[in-house]
């Protein structure tokens, strides 16, 4: 089953501009665990964020608790 994106949502948006002034986010899981890093793209599904030179974490949203940039 396909889920269409949804860029007019203010969320996705929000993201989008974090994406693109390649800002610096602080992902907490809703296991407790915290990332930090710069989110580099998105879909309806996941986010990726790059925490280091070789640190990836693909993100399903459905587990994030809170996203917090400056």
């Amino acid at each position: 089953m396909s889920q269409e994106f949804t860029t007019g949502l203010p969320s996705a948006r929000q993201v989008q501009n974090l994406i693109r002034d390649k800002k610096t986010v602080e992902v907490k899981l809703l296991t407790g665990d915290l990332i930090t890093g710069r989110v580099i793209w998105q879909d309806p599904h996941c986010i990726c964020v790059e925490a280091g030179e070789q640190e990836i974490h693909q993100i399903w949203k459905q587990g994030i608790g809170f996203l917090k940039y400056r």
